[in-house]
């Protein structure tokens, strides 16, 4: 399988989700908002492309749009809490 580029990540924010196109299907972050911050809910990968790393670009890819709009994430799942803690570049966004 050929790996997505992260910067592939896109929000489609009438679905409240940040997606990455696959082979398999999509992976994507689905996320709320309150004023100034995303929290992201919950995180899928298509079920056989799990444990390649997809989940954790699809996470990268949503935290690079959120810093690009200068909002602040927090996370409601237990995956996009475990990348945020094993990542501390993206401490200055954490709220």
């Amino acid at each position: 399988m050929n790996a997505a580029p992260v910067h592939q990540v896109r929000n489609n924010s009438s679905l409240q989700r940040y997606e990455l196109d696959t082979e398999g299907g999509i992976a994507f972050a689905r996320y709320r908002l309150e004023p100034g911050v995303v929290i992201i809910t919950h995180v899928e990968t298509p079920p056989a492309l799990r444990g390649q790393g997809i989940g954790s670009r699809v996470v990268e890819g949503s935290l690079q749009l959120i810093r690009a709009e200068k909002l602040k994430v927090r996370a409601g799942c237990s995956f996009a809490r475990s990348y945020l803690a094993d990542h501390p570049e993206f401490a200055d966004i954490a709220g």
